[in-house]
């Protein structure tokens, strides 16, 4: 077993579903108690089988259920992983690495391009810029400890940020160092099927559907001061929303 986890199973005979799903469970609770930590292995479905005096069917079926739920990675060739998971409300603006770190991982950002371009038409409308503009264009993956979660791309006026090396893994503890961090933000998330080259860069199947999201932040004045555009792995995100019946 993994370090520090003693894992016990016994089927509950009062517990009418199968074993595999009571094991499915028993794991899943480990899982989300922050038992196993991310991208930790999981013992082989062999030896899970012998530990807990299951079979090896009863064993790999019980994996099967946490890769559908999205809890456990499989590396062909490697083994089974778990997998970092970034439950974000939909109601409260926070950056991608606030999120991690408030979740125990750690974020980091590998960068692909980071340069000075004109504005497109489309982004001079979107960030009240005037014709001839100049933005700052930032791409990159984004990391939680060494998983890749998402392909980001994000646009700003040069007039706030001067130079796109200034900005490390966290944009928007860059844009609350010069005071032009957003408050508010509008957000549009869609499913997409990856195209070969997301795909290869997000490390999953050709045609995988992943999140889309744009989202457009705003300061208080109500200027426009972030353009980005997310794809996120649908595996590794949980957008949670509450809702409210009106009286």
């Amino acid at each position: 077993m993994a370090a520090g986890v003693v894992l016990k199973f016994e089927p509950d005979p009062r517990d009418s579903s199968p074993i595999y799903m009571q094991l499915a469970r028993k794991l899943a609770q480990l899982i989300r108690e922050g038992r196993y930590k991310p991208d930790e292995a999981l013992p082989s479905e062999r030896l899970l089988a012998e530990t807990l005096s299951v079979s090896r069917v009863t064993a790999r079926s019980a994996i099967d259920q946490l890769v559908s739920q999205g809890l456990i990675v499989r590396k062909r060739g490697s083994g089974n992983y778990i997998a970092p998971m970034l439950e974000q409300p939909l109601s409260k603006l926070t950056s991608f690495s606030e999120e991690l770190l408030r979740r125990g991982y750690t974020p980091s950002s590998r960068w692909l391009e980071r340069k000075i371009d004109m504005a497109t038409v489309d982004e001079q409308l979107t960030l009240g810029l005037s014709p001839g503009a100049k933005v700052v264009r930032l791409e990159r993956l984004r990391l939680a400890d060494t998983i890749v979660m998402a392909f980001e791309m994000s646009v700003l006026a040069q007039s706030i940020v001067t130079d796109p090396m200034l900005v490390g893994n966290s944009l928007y503890e860059y844009l609350a160092s010069v005071r032009q961090v957003p408050v508010r933000a509008l957000q549009h998330i869609r499913a997409m099927n990856a195209q070969p080259r997301l795909a290869q860069q997000l490390g999953i199947p050709d045609r995988q559907a992943v999140l889309f999201i744009t989202r457009i932040g705003y300061l208080e004045s109500g200027q426009a001061v972030e353009l980005t555009h997310s794809y996120c792995r649908s595996d590794y995100y949980d957008f949670v929303v509450e809702m409210r019946r009106e009286q």
